[in-house]
Protein backbone atom coordinates (compact mmCIF):
# COMPACT_ATOMS: atom_id res chain seq x y z
CA UNK A 1 0.00 0.00 0.00
CA UNK A 2 1.71 3.31 -1.05
CA UNK A 3 1.38 5.92 1.58
CA UNK A 4 0.08 9.33 1.32
CA UNK A 5 1.77 11.84 -0.44
CA UNK A 6 3.00 14.62 1.28
CA UNK A 7 1.93 18.12 0.41
CA UNK A 8 4.47 20.55 1.64
CA UNK A 9 3.36 24.20 0.48
CA UNK A 10 5.96 25.78 -2.33
CA UNK A 11 5.60 29.13 -0.11
CA UNK A 12 6.93 27.68 2.97
CA UNK A 13 10.05 26.02 1.37
CA UNK A 14 10.61 29.27 -0.30
CA UNK A 15 10.16 31.14 2.95
CA UNK A 16 12.74 28.33 4.96
CA UNK A 17 15.09 29.14 1.98
CA UNK A 18 15.04 32.65 1.85
CA UNK A 19 16.12 32.46 5.67
CA UNK A 20 18.73 30.31 5.45
CA UNK A 21 19.80 32.66 2.72
CA UNK A 22 19.89 35.95 5.02
CA UNK A 23 20.94 33.97 7.94
CA UNK A 24 24.27 33.23 5.71
CA UNK A 25 24.46 36.79 4.58
CA UNK A 26 24.41 37.96 7.80
CA UNK A 27 27.02 35.23 9.00
CA UNK A 28 29.45 36.97 6.30
CA UNK A 29 28.75 40.50 7.31
CA UNK A 30 29.21 40.16 10.66
CA UNK A 31 32.74 38.35 10.42
CA UNK A 32 33.50 41.55 8.17
CA UNK A 33 31.85 44.40 11.17
CA UNK A 34 34.12 42.12 13.27
CA UNK A 35 37.42 43.07 11.75
CA UNK A 36 36.22 46.63 12.10
CA UNK A 37 35.81 46.79 15.78
CA UNK A 38 38.18 48.88 17.67
CA UNK A 39 37.26 47.86 21.12
CA UNK A 40 38.53 44.87 22.60
CA UNK A 41 35.49 42.92 23.47
CA UNK A 42 37.05 40.42 26.48
CA UNK A 43 38.32 36.75 26.72
CA UNK A 44 34.79 35.41 27.65
CA UNK A 45 33.07 37.58 24.39
CA UNK A 46 36.27 36.45 22.10
CA UNK A 47 35.76 32.85 23.40
CA UNK A 48 32.02 32.76 22.71
CA UNK A 49 32.57 34.37 19.74
CA UNK A 50 35.16 31.49 18.50
CA UNK A 51 32.68 29.12 19.58
CA UNK A 52 29.91 30.46 17.54
CA UNK A 53 32.12 30.63 14.65
CA UNK A 54 33.21 26.83 14.96
CA UNK A 55 29.82 25.63 15.64
CA UNK A 56 28.11 27.64 12.31
CA UNK A 57 31.23 26.06 9.87
CA UNK A 58 32.45 22.29 11.21
CA UNK A 59 29.07 21.74 13.93
CA UNK A 60 29.34 20.43 17.08
CA UNK A 61 32.79 20.33 18.51
CA UNK A 62 34.61 17.07 16.63
CA UNK A 63 38.42 18.03 18.24
CA UNK A 64 40.40 16.16 20.95
CA UNK A 65 40.06 17.73 24.13
CA UNK A 66 43.55 19.63 24.73
CA UNK A 67 45.94 19.23 27.53
CA UNK A 68 45.29 20.92 30.71
CA UNK A 69 48.68 22.87 30.13
CA UNK A 70 47.54 24.09 27.26
CA UNK A 71 45.39 27.16 28.33
CA UNK A 72 44.05 29.04 25.44
CA UNK A 73 43.02 25.86 23.31
CA UNK A 74 41.10 24.25 26.66
CA UNK A 75 39.21 27.27 26.92
CA UNK A 76 38.52 27.28 23.47
CA UNK A 77 37.62 23.71 23.18
CA UNK A 78 35.54 24.12 26.22
CA UNK A 79 33.57 27.28 25.16
CA UNK A 80 32.61 24.90 21.41
CA UNK A 81 32.09 21.84 23.57
CA UNK A 82 29.40 23.77 25.38
CA UNK A 83 27.48 24.88 22.53
CA UNK A 84 26.36 20.45 22.60
CA UNK A 85 24.18 20.46 19.41
CA UNK A 86 23.58 24.00 18.77
CA UNK A 87 22.62 23.85 14.81
CA UNK A 88 24.47 25.37 12.11
CA UNK A 89 21.47 28.00 11.32
CA UNK A 90 21.32 28.83 15.17
CA UNK A 91 24.93 28.96 15.31
CA UNK A 92 25.55 31.68 12.59
CA UNK A 93 22.02 33.53 13.72
CA UNK A 94 23.95 33.42 17.24
CA UNK A 95 27.02 34.92 15.80
CA UNK A 96 25.47 37.85 13.94
CA UNK A 97 23.59 39.15 16.91
CA UNK A 98 25.83 39.06 19.00
CA UNK A 99 28.47 41.03 16.76
CA UNK A 100 26.23 43.43 15.87
CA UNK A 101 25.56 43.86 19.74
CA UNK A 102 29.19 44.54 20.17
CA UNK A 103 29.13 47.25 17.17
CA UNK A 104 25.88 49.03 18.60
CA UNK A 105 27.52 49.41 21.93
CA UNK A 106 31.34 50.41 20.69
CA UNK A 107 31.90 54.36 21.67
CA UNK A 108 32.99 56.51 18.91
CA UNK A 109 35.87 57.35 21.00
CA UNK A 110 37.80 54.55 23.01
CA UNK A 111 40.64 55.73 24.21
CA UNK A 112 41.10 59.07 25.97
CA UNK A 113 43.72 61.37 23.93
CA UNK A 114 45.96 63.63 25.48
CA UNK A 115 46.44 67.03 23.22
CA UNK A 116 50.03 68.09 21.58
CA UNK A 117 50.19 71.15 23.96
CA UNK A 118 49.76 68.58 27.02
CA UNK A 119 53.37 67.85 26.74
CA UNK A 120 52.42 64.21 25.57
CA UNK A 121 55.69 61.98 25.07
CA UNK A 122 55.91 59.79 22.18
CA UNK A 123 56.78 56.11 22.18
CA UNK A 124 54.09 54.51 23.89
CA UNK A 125 51.27 52.59 23.13
CA UNK A 126 49.72 51.06 26.22
CA UNK A 127 50.13 53.94 28.53
CA UNK A 128 49.99 57.42 28.28
CA UNK A 129 52.45 59.94 29.39
CA UNK A 130 52.19 63.86 29.79
CA UNK A 131 54.15 66.30 31.56
CA UNK A 132 52.37 69.24 32.02
CA UNK A 133 52.42 72.27 35.26
CA UNK A 134 55.66 70.32 36.38
CA UNK A 135 53.68 67.16 37.04
CA UNK A 136 54.55 63.47 34.75
CA UNK A 137 51.40 61.68 34.56
CA UNK A 138 51.98 58.49 33.99
CA UNK A 139 48.32 56.33 32.67
CA UNK A 140 47.75 53.18 31.97
CA UNK A 141 45.94 53.24 29.11
CA UNK A 142 44.07 49.72 28.18
CA UNK A 143 40.59 50.45 29.70
CA UNK A 144 39.29 47.72 27.29
CA UNK A 145 41.13 44.80 28.81
CA UNK A 146 40.63 47.18 32.66
CA UNK A 147 44.37 48.40 32.26
CA UNK A 148 45.44 44.61 32.84
CA UNK A 149 49.88 44.58 32.45
CA UNK A 150 51.04 42.68 29.95
CA UNK A 151 54.43 43.00 29.27
CA UNK A 152 54.58 45.49 26.83
CA UNK A 153 53.14 47.79 29.38
CA UNK A 154 55.42 46.87 31.86
CA UNK A 155 58.72 48.05 29.84
CA UNK A 156 56.83 51.28 28.80
CA UNK A 157 56.14 51.94 32.47
CA UNK A 158 58.96 50.93 33.39
CA UNK A 159 60.76 53.40 31.14
CA UNK A 160 58.22 56.23 31.94
CA UNK A 161 59.69 55.99 35.27
CA UNK A 162 63.17 56.02 34.37
CA UNK A 163 62.57 59.35 31.94
CA UNK A 164 59.96 60.84 35.01
CA UNK A 165 62.61 60.79 37.59
CA UNK A 166 65.66 62.47 35.11
CA UNK A 167 62.91 65.09 33.72
CA UNK A 168 62.16 69.03 34.81
CA UNK A 169 58.67 67.59 36.33
CA UNK A 170 58.59 67.94 40.43
CA UNK A 171 56.02 64.94 41.06
CA UNK A 172 54.85 62.07 39.08
CA UNK A 173 51.55 60.50 39.32
CA UNK A 174 50.40 57.13 38.16
CA UNK A 175 46.64 56.57 37.34
CA UNK A 176 44.22 54.54 34.98
CA UNK A 177 42.27 55.40 32.11
CA UNK A 178 38.37 54.38 32.16
CA UNK A 179 36.65 52.67 35.19
CA UNK A 180 39.43 50.94 36.51
CA UNK A 181 42.65 51.90 38.33
CA UNK A 182 44.22 48.75 36.73
CA UNK A 183 43.13 45.18 37.09
CA UNK A 184 46.46 43.63 37.32
CA UNK A 185 48.51 41.30 35.58
CA UNK A 186 47.08 40.19 31.82
CA UNK A 187 46.64 36.78 32.44
CA UNK A 188 47.03 35.98 28.78
CA UNK A 189 50.94 36.51 29.94
CA UNK A 190 50.63 33.12 31.26
CA UNK A 191 48.54 31.33 27.84
CA UNK A 192 50.75 30.45 24.57
CA UNK A 193 53.61 28.54 26.91
CA UNK A 194 53.84 25.32 26.04
CA UNK A 195 55.06 23.18 28.92
CA UNK A 196 59.13 22.68 28.32
CA UNK A 197 58.80 26.89 28.00
CA UNK A 198 57.02 27.33 31.55
CA UNK A 199 60.88 27.64 33.26
CA UNK A 200 62.12 30.44 30.90
CA UNK A 201 58.77 32.42 31.08
CA UNK A 202 59.30 32.02 34.36
CA UNK A 203 62.46 33.12 34.83
CA UNK A 204 61.98 35.80 32.05
CA UNK A 205 58.63 37.16 33.96
CA UNK A 206 60.80 37.48 37.19
CA UNK A 207 63.25 39.21 35.95
CA UNK A 208 60.79 41.92 34.14
CA UNK A 209 59.25 41.99 37.70
CA UNK A 210 62.30 42.66 39.81
CA UNK A 211 62.93 45.79 37.41
CA UNK A 212 59.67 46.97 37.62
CA UNK A 213 59.20 46.93 41.04
CA UNK A 214 62.96 48.75 41.20
CA UNK A 215 61.72 51.07 39.65
CA UNK A 216 59.07 51.95 42.07
CA UNK A 217 61.93 51.50 44.99
CA UNK A 218 64.89 53.96 43.57
CA UNK A 219 62.27 56.36 42.05
CA UNK A 220 64.04 59.49 43.11
CA UNK A 221 60.73 62.26 43.43
CA UNK A 222 57.75 62.29 44.76
CA UNK A 223 55.49 59.17 43.16
CA UNK A 224 51.67 59.70 43.90
CA UNK A 225 49.08 57.40 42.72
CA UNK A 226 46.11 58.36 41.85
CA UNK A 227 43.51 55.09 41.93
CA UNK A 228 40.40 55.93 39.95
CA UNK A 229 38.78 52.99 40.27
CA UNK A 230 39.21 48.97 41.36
CA UNK A 231 42.75 47.95 41.52
CA UNK A 232 43.98 44.24 41.63
CA UNK A 233 47.51 42.82 42.74
CA UNK A 234 50.52 44.27 41.28
CA UNK A 235 49.55 47.74 41.11
CA UNK A 236 47.98 47.10 44.60
CA UNK A 237 51.04 45.91 46.08
CA UNK A 238 53.92 48.43 44.58
CA UNK A 239 51.21 51.09 46.56
CA UNK A 240 53.36 50.68 49.31
CA UNK A 241 56.20 52.01 47.41
CA UNK A 242 54.27 55.18 46.37
CA UNK A 243 54.68 58.50 48.79
CA UNK A 244 50.87 59.34 48.54
CA UNK A 245 47.81 57.46 47.60
CA UNK A 246 44.61 59.08 46.60
CA UNK A 247 41.72 56.98 45.72
CA UNK A 248 37.64 57.31 44.26
CA UNK A 249 35.16 56.41 46.75
CA UNK A 250 34.65 53.75 44.08
CA UNK A 251 37.88 52.27 44.43
CA UNK A 252 38.72 48.67 45.89
CA UNK A 253 41.78 46.94 46.42
CA UNK A 254 42.53 43.05 45.78
CA UNK A 255 44.91 40.72 45.43
CA UNK A 256 44.01 37.50 45.30
CA UNK A 257 47.46 35.39 45.39
CA UNK A 258 46.28 32.67 47.21
CA UNK A 259 43.47 32.30 44.64
CA UNK A 260 45.93 32.35 41.63
CA UNK A 261 48.44 29.88 43.77
CA UNK A 262 50.99 32.91 43.70
CA UNK A 263 52.37 34.96 45.94
CA UNK A 264 53.14 38.34 47.61
CA UNK A 265 55.16 40.56 45.19
CA UNK A 266 55.85 44.71 44.93
CA UNK A 267 57.37 44.45 48.16
CA UNK A 268 54.19 43.73 49.58
CA UNK A 269 55.23 41.27 52.39
CA UNK A 270 57.56 43.15 53.72
CA UNK A 271 55.34 47.07 54.04
CA UNK A 272 51.99 45.98 54.21
CA UNK A 273 52.32 44.79 57.66
CA UNK A 274 54.42 47.62 58.81
CA UNK A 275 51.05 49.82 57.00
CA UNK A 276 48.47 47.98 58.22
CA UNK A 277 49.26 45.36 61.05
CA UNK A 278 49.77 41.83 60.80
CA UNK A 279 46.34 40.94 61.67
CA UNK A 280 45.06 42.66 58.50
CA UNK A 281 48.02 42.45 56.57
CA UNK A 282 47.67 38.30 56.64
CA UNK A 283 43.71 38.90 55.97
CA UNK A 284 44.42 41.03 52.57
CA UNK A 285 47.27 38.90 51.40
CA UNK A 286 46.72 35.54 52.67
CA UNK A 287 43.06 35.15 52.44
CA UNK A 288 42.09 37.32 49.02
CA UNK A 289 40.35 40.01 51.29
CA UNK A 290 38.72 43.15 49.25
CA UNK A 291 38.97 46.39 50.72
CA UNK A 292 36.97 48.99 49.88
CA UNK A 293 38.21 52.70 49.49
CA UNK A 294 37.66 53.76 52.67
CA UNK A 295 38.80 50.21 54.48
CA UNK A 296 42.04 50.67 52.82
CA UNK A 297 42.43 54.18 54.13
CA UNK A 298 41.14 52.93 57.70
CA UNK A 299 44.04 50.45 57.21
CA UNK A 300 46.70 53.28 56.36
CA UNK A 301 47.23 52.12 52.54
CA UNK A 302 45.32 54.91 51.22
CA UNK A 303 46.06 58.47 52.55
CA UNK A 304 42.79 60.05 51.53
CA UNK A 305 39.84 59.02 49.54
CA UNK A 306 37.11 61.66 48.05
CA UNK A 307 33.72 60.89 46.31
CA UNK A 308 33.73 60.24 42.75
CA UNK A 309 31.88 63.03 41.40
CA UNK A 310 34.49 65.27 43.09
CA UNK A 311 37.25 63.18 42.68
CA UNK A 312 39.33 64.40 39.48
CA UNK A 313 39.13 68.19 40.46
CA UNK A 314 39.77 68.18 43.98
CA UNK A 315 43.28 65.38 43.29
CA UNK A 316 44.25 67.43 41.01
CA UNK A 317 44.13 70.72 42.37
CA UNK A 318 45.83 69.52 45.05
CA UNK A 319 48.47 68.09 43.36
CA UNK A 320 48.92 71.29 41.50
CA UNK A 321 49.82 72.85 44.53
CA UNK A 322 52.42 70.38 45.53
CA UNK A 323 54.00 70.58 41.95
CA UNK A 324 54.79 73.99 42.59
CA UNK A 325 56.83 73.39 46.05
CA UNK A 326 61.05 73.69 45.91
CA UNK A 327 61.44 70.71 43.41
CA UNK A 328 64.75 69.67 45.09
CA UNK A 329 63.86 70.23 48.42
CA UNK A 330 60.99 67.81 47.47
CA UNK A 331 63.55 65.36 46.06
CA UNK A 332 66.40 65.43 48.89
CA UNK A 333 63.42 64.42 51.29
CA UNK A 334 62.00 61.84 49.23
CA UNK A 335 65.69 60.42 49.32
CA UNK A 336 65.61 60.49 52.94
CA UNK A 337 62.86 59.25 53.32
CA UNK A 338 63.48 56.41 51.35
CA UNK A 339 67.17 55.78 51.81
CA UNK A 340 66.66 53.90 55.77
CA UNK A 341 64.94 51.18 53.83
CA UNK A 342 66.05 51.29 50.25
CA UNK A 343 68.60 48.36 50.99
CA UNK A 344 65.86 45.95 52.69
CA UNK A 345 63.21 46.60 50.16
CA UNK A 346 65.46 45.84 47.26
CA UNK A 347 66.53 42.65 49.23
CA UNK A 348 62.45 41.74 49.72
CA UNK A 349 62.02 42.58 45.95
CA UNK A 350 64.76 39.48 44.99
CA UNK A 351 63.36 37.25 47.48
CA UNK A 352 59.61 37.90 46.07
CA UNK A 353 60.38 37.40 42.93
CA UNK A 354 62.43 34.01 43.21
CA UNK A 355 59.80 33.06 45.71
CA UNK A 356 57.17 33.59 42.48
CA UNK A 357 59.41 32.03 39.43
CA UNK A 358 58.97 28.81 41.52
CA UNK A 359 55.05 29.22 41.96
CA UNK A 360 54.62 30.07 38.29
CA UNK A 361 56.13 26.86 37.48
CA UNK A 362 54.35 24.77 40.56
CA UNK A 363 50.93 22.51 39.01
CA UNK A 364 49.25 24.37 42.21
CA UNK A 365 49.60 27.54 39.84
CA UNK A 366 49.30 26.40 36.94
CA UNK A 367 45.92 24.26 37.92
CA UNK A 368 44.36 27.38 39.61
CA UNK A 369 45.23 29.57 36.58
CA UNK A 370 43.74 27.03 34.14
CA UNK A 371 40.71 26.86 36.17
CA UNK A 372 40.58 30.48 35.76
CA UNK A 373 40.12 30.48 32.10
CA UNK A 374 37.60 27.31 32.26
CA UNK A 375 35.38 29.77 34.51
CA UNK A 376 35.64 32.88 31.82
CA UNK A 377 34.92 30.21 28.94
CA UNK A 378 31.65 29.24 30.20
CA UNK A 379 28.78 30.69 28.29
Amino acid sequence: RRAPAVCIPMVHLHLTAATMQVTQKDFEKAQEQLKLLKKDPGNETKLKLYALFKQATEGPCNAPKPGMMDFVKKAKWDAWNSLGNLSQDDARQKYAELVSSLVSAEPAGQKEEASPEEGRHDGYETIIVTTKNSITKIMFNRPDRKNAINHKMYREIIKALQEAGKNDSTIAVITGNGDYYSSGNDLNNFTNVQSGDMQKMAEDGAVLLKEFVGQFIDFPKPLIAVVNGPAIGIPVTVLGLCDVIYASDRATFHSPFSQLGQSPEGCSSYLFPKIMGFAKANEFLLFNKKLTAAEACAQGLVTEVFPNSTFQKEVWTRLEAYAKLPKNSLAVSKQLLRSVEKEKLHAVNSKECEVLKERWISDECINAIASFFQKKAKL
